[in-house]
């Protein structure tokens, strides 16, 4: 074959191959500099196990408990092996296959004109064959299936964030009820102390036995705010034993308040790092690289295919045996050019880029919700923050106002109903201190779930970009 031929048929694969590749879209998000709700310019980082900075060693041993044992957890870290064993499929499509067979077979024939004839033969054949990948469908089938498995693995880190932020939030819930149940019982005990008060008034003349009833009707309705809270102390008490993959029957922690706990600080560090430290953005990427890598396979299905296959075999005449053998040796090149299937290729590369157009959609809408995840829990840190100073002098307030009432019903001064509303308002600033003191614990989760929990993507990890 002339040299100038065997040049242009390189040229016009190199030229084909390159058709069938294209870098993968980028998505046109703009980046802020700053997040709104902070000054702090810093690329902070957050810790890895940033839930030690509540300073509870129940609630580190809990999330150890929980990556231990959780099911959603174990679930995912399967569907990691799933997406590695997936890669071996695919680029055991870049090497030879050899297959050996070996078959032993007697014929008999007979026939009405003579005696029966008996042939014995025996073969043993070791096929190869490989595919040429001049167009790159091979291997771009493998790029796919290495995206997968990174999207795979980044989808574990995010179960593992998300599992991690449930436990920390369950136990916050859990420990701001047994705070409300405990002013619960305290406001029965002061309503209890009023009727007390209110009995002796009534015995002395002092009062009505309008007072009265009225005083029993508030404190039979601060017990009946116990039960409700003691059921959703008990539901929230089996959601964290399944969190950690325990069974719900005596299951119990020993936290009793949220008194003790640590609020961190926390430093968001600059809003451009947030694509490494977020997994699900990661996720979202390597899907990207994916359905590109995928397109590029659509792509080389259109051309032509060369397989190279030979095989070598002995062969005889007898059973079980080689006795004699002959040797038996091919080789052979096979050309394979698709010329009509309906247009059904041509149609795969349409899905194909029209599922890479969609996840880079995917994929902003990823990244604008990582920012919006970010600014919301800033917010609710500052504003939950100003709502608990706030509720506290509402509560001391209202602590001043009860007193004061009780003293002035006592001199005859003022009449129960003053009391009444002192003791609602009471309640109420109590129970609403609590629900934000438990408020601002799930803030700083929420913050540090958006922030990524500590997780940075791989330095050698492909990447897309921004536009």
């Amino acid at each position: 074959m002339p040299r100038r031929g065997l040049s242009v048929l390189v040229v016009l694969a190199v030229l084909a191959g390159c058709a069938t590749t294209s870098e993968p879209p980028r998505p046109a998000v703009s980046v802020p500099e700053s997040w709104r709700e902070t000054s702090n310019a810093s690329d902070a980082s957050v810790p890895l196990e940033w839930w030690r900075a509540f300073n509870s060693a129940e609630l580190a041993k809990l999330i150890g408990a929980a990556i231990a044992g959780s099911p959603d957890l174990a679930a995912a870290s399967e569907r990691v092996k799933q997406a590695e064993a997936q890669v071996r499929v695919a680029g055991a499509s870049l090497f030879p296959t050899l297959d050996l067979g070996i078959a032993s077979v007697r014929r008999n024939t007979k026939s009405d004109e003579g005696p029966a004839i008996n042939v014995d033969t025996t073969n043993g054949v070791l096929n190869a064959s490989y595919e040429i990948d001049l167009w790159g469908r091979l291997a771009s089938g493998v790029r796919s299936a290495e995206s997968s498995l990174l999207a795979s693995r980044y989808d574990l880190e995010t179960v593992r964030l998300t599992l991690v932020s449930g436990v920390a939030t369950a136990y916050f819930d859990l420990l701001s009820l047994r705070d409300r149940l405990a002013l619960a019982r305290d406001n029965v005990a002061t309503a209890e102390r009023v009727l007390a008060v209110v009995e002796s008034r009534v015995r002395n003349g002092a009062a009505t036995p309008l007072d009265l009833v009225r005083q029993r009707a508030a404190t039979l309705s601060q017990r009946a705010a116990i039960p409700p809270l003691e059921l959703q102390e008990r539901q929230t008490l089996s959601a964290l034993a399944i969190l950690i993959g325990r069974t719900p029957t005596r299951f119990d922690v020993e936290g009793r308040s949220l008194v003790a706990l640590a609020i961190p600080e926390i430093a968001p560090g600059l809003p451009a790092s947030l694509l490494v430290r977020r997994p699900d953005v990661a996720a979202a990427e390597a899907q990207l690289l994916a359905a590109n890598a995928n397109l590029s396979v659509a792509r080389a299905a259109l051309l032509p295919s060369i397989t190279l296959s030979g095989s070598v075999g002995l062969a005889s005449g007898a059973l079980l045996a080689f006795g004699n053998p002959a040797t038996i040796v091919s080789a052979a090149a096979a050309l394979a050019q698709p010329i009509f299937d309906g247009e059904r290729r041509t149609a795969e590369v349409d899905i194909s880029a029209s599922r890479e157009r969609e996840i880079v959609e995917a994929y902003r809408r990823a990244i604008l919700a990582a920012f919006a995840d970010v600014e919301n829990a800033l917010v609710a840190v500052n504003r939950n923050a100003q709502q608990e100073e706030l509720q506290r002098e509402v509560r001391g307030e209202a602590q001043e106002a009860l007193r004061l009432a009780e003293v002035r019903y006592r001199a005859g001064a003022d009449d129960l109903l003053v009391v009444l509303d002192a003791q609602r308002t009471l309640f109420q600033a109590e129970d609403q201190l609590a629900q934000a003191q438990r408020a601002r614990l799930q803030a700083a989760v929420s913050t540090y779930r958006a922030l990524g929990g500590g997780w940075t993507m791989p330095e050698d990890a492909p990447r897309v970009g921004l536009r």
